[in-house]
């Protein structure tokens, strides 16, 4: 059975969840008050519905309290962030993701609960600043504090080496997790839990888990 989700709040960040949710074969209802954004995502989503989200009744008529994650974006008004998130935790809805604009509003979601809290613009601006301090880094995810997931080209000195060759591990401390290649018609091919006799390639990009000091020196190479 496909999950389904809500969107509520069409803005850049909200209708481009709600897209590629519905490009990903999920249920997606979308929901603004600006009939504009509405008819805009009702050429990719399950249904879209212009309502006023804090009128709990309307969220109610269009079942919002059966979906299973529902994602509030609503981000130039804090206070119906806020009160739309207590709306839906009113109507039972599982799981809440919601999106904070300051460090504040991301406070006073999480001590309502909200299952999940992202911070669009700030981790956009942090991925920003890594590849202009790293630019051999292709992506950056941060797990923590300390650790990290990153993407970046096959090292010359690794190019041409079975992964057991490499010592990635030993001398570095970091895991391999994936390699990124492409066809010959650009197609991207992954290879996930790469096997130890496996090659590496020039051009190849690779995955790889790890210490951020760690990945720091392994990018340097």
């Amino acid at each position: 059975m496909k999950k389904q989700y809500a969107i509520i709040g069409l803005g850049r960040f909200g209708f481009n969840m709600a897209k590629t949710l519905a490009e990903n074969k999920c249920e997606v209802i979308a929901i603004d008050k600006d009939d504009e954004r509405v008819r805009k995502a009702s050429e990719y989503v399950t249904l879209a519905v212009q309502l006023e989200a804090m009128d709990e009744k309307a969220l109610r008529s269009i079942g919002v309290q059966n979906v299973d994650v529902a994602i509030v974006s609503i981000g130039e008004n804090i206070e119906a962030s806020i009160l739309v998130v207590m709306i839906l935790k009113q109507l039972g809805v599982r799981y809440i993701v919601a999106k904070a604009v300051t460090s504040l509003h991301g406070t006073v979601l999480k001590n309502l609960n909200v299952d999940r809290i992202v911070y669009p613009e700030r981790d956009m601006a942090i991925r920003v600043a890594h590849s202009l301090i790293r630019p051999t880094i292709v992506e950056q995810l941060e797990l923590s504090d300390e650790y990290s997931i990153i993407e970046i080209p096959a090292p010359k000195v690794l190019v041409g080496k079975m992964l057991k060759e490499t010592r990635l591990r030993s001398d570095y401390g970091v895991n391999l997790i994936a390699i990124k290649d492409t066809d010959k018609d650009g197609r991207e091919k992954w290879n996930v839990n790469p096997l130890p006799t496996d090659v590496i390639r020039e051009g190849d990009l690779l995955v790889i888990i790890g210490l951020n000091r760690d990945l720091e020196k392994l990018s340097q190479l």
